[in-house]
């Protein structure tokens, strides 16, 4: 894919708002597990901010976006990566069932091939997998630094931060502006 493609996709201003969104989403998510240990939290980041699902004070939110923010003004790129993200999953997922699929005859498979020729080769998939969800660490990395998230969030601003619950449970969303 064309690189120069790439770029004017990434920094079309509608997408660029949610990678810059994502990054504050994660480094929010950062500094509230630095602050308060392991909290059971969800984001997902949209044009307008992000949400965090999970039972967490507004206030505390609020405190944890604003640091979020500013370290990364600061430079703390780092604090745009999280190893919970979504982005991991995907990457996992991928790789590992490419890497099945090809083990177990999908690209270059033979028509008469019988089930027990298959079989025999569910450890090959086993590993092939294993080991592409080994390498997907560092490839969901690679892929949150420089496609999902932007870690400079130039002119972004905290809004507000709005806590509803929903059948029991708190979400709160966190408005953006430029």
């Amino acid at each position: 894919m064309n690189q120069g493609f790439l770029s004017a996709v990434l920094d079309f201003p509608p997408i660029a708002r949610v990678r810059r969104n994502h990054a504050l989403e994660h480094a929010t998510m950062q500094v509230l597990s630095e602050h308060g240990g392991t909290r059971r939290l969800a984001g997902r980041s949209s044009f307008h901010g992000f949400y965090l699902y999970g039972d967490i004070d507004a206030e505390e939110v609020l405190g944890a976006a604003q640091e979020g923010l500013r370290r990364l003004r600061a430079g703390q790129r780092e604090l745009a990566i999280h190893p919970s993200c979504g982005s991991n999953y995907v990457v996992a997922g991928a790789i590992a069932g490419l890497g099945a699929f090809a083990a177990l005859g999908g690209f270059f498979g033979h028509r008469q091939e019988g089930l027990r020729d298959r079989v025999a080769r569910l450890p090959l998939a086993w590993a092939v997998a294993t080991m592409g969800v080994i390498l997907s660490r560092p490839l969901g990395a690679a892929l949150q630094a420089y496609v999902t998230t932007d870690a400079d969030v130039a002119d972004l601003r905290i809004h507000s931060v709005i806590r509803t619950e929903r059948s029991g449970a708190v979400v709160q969303l966190v408005r953006t502006q430029n």
